[in-house]
């Protein structure tokens, strides 16, 4: 009876002290962090068009996911993260893409026939490239926003067209109200 009474003022003590430690989380303290979280992640040095981050942000925990090319950019990635303040986690599941020099070529082609198609060049223009060509293996994904559904369907058609290619998975999103 008095192990019965223990195991419970110990099973109760615990949840009390778990109920203490998860305090709930204003939304203007998620939004900030988010929006921190952005900013941080497109100002890194390495980041580039054949690169996608993605994070979800749970209360003060951060998840990285996508892939990079460049092994220092995962970890740039979550060194900055970890530093927001507010920020008391940070998951890092960014996938570094193998080395290969049959996808770099594919890349530089899969960029000048997006990139240089004249429908598609006026998104050559931003700094961040809106759209992200990921190659993996021959495999391609296209990540990241367009104006409209042409736009995409035109991108997926140029990628295809490219010699080397084994396939193209079109995410591309497109924009509302464009």
């Amino acid at each position: 009876m008095r192990i019965k009474v223990l195991v419970l003022a110990i099973v109760g003590l615990t949840s009390i002290l778990c109920a203490q430690t998860q305090r709930p989380v204003p939304p203007q303290a998620v939004e900030r962090i988010v929006k921190e979280v952005r900013h941080e992640i497109i100002m890194l040095p390495y980041y580039g068009v054949f690169d996608d981050i993605k994070y979800s942000v749970n209360g003060y925990d951060v998840t990285l996911m996508g892939q990079v090319t460049n092994p220092t950019l995962k970890h740039d990635a979550e060194n900055v993260v970890k530093h927001i303040e507010g920020v008391e986690k940070v998951d890092n599941q960014i996938e570094v893409l193998p080395l290969s020099t049959f996808d770099d070529g594919l890349r530089l082609r899969l960029y000048r026939a997006i990139y240089g198609f004249p429908a598609l060049e006026k998104y050559a223009m931003p700094v961040i490239k809106p759209i992200r060509i990921i190659v993996k293996n021959g495999h391609v994904t296209l990540e990241g926003v367009v104006d409209n559904q042409t736009d995409k369907d035109m991108a997926s058609l140029r990628a295809n067209g490219v010699s080397g290619v084994f396939s193209v998975t079109n995410n591309l999103v497109v924009v509302k109200g464009k």
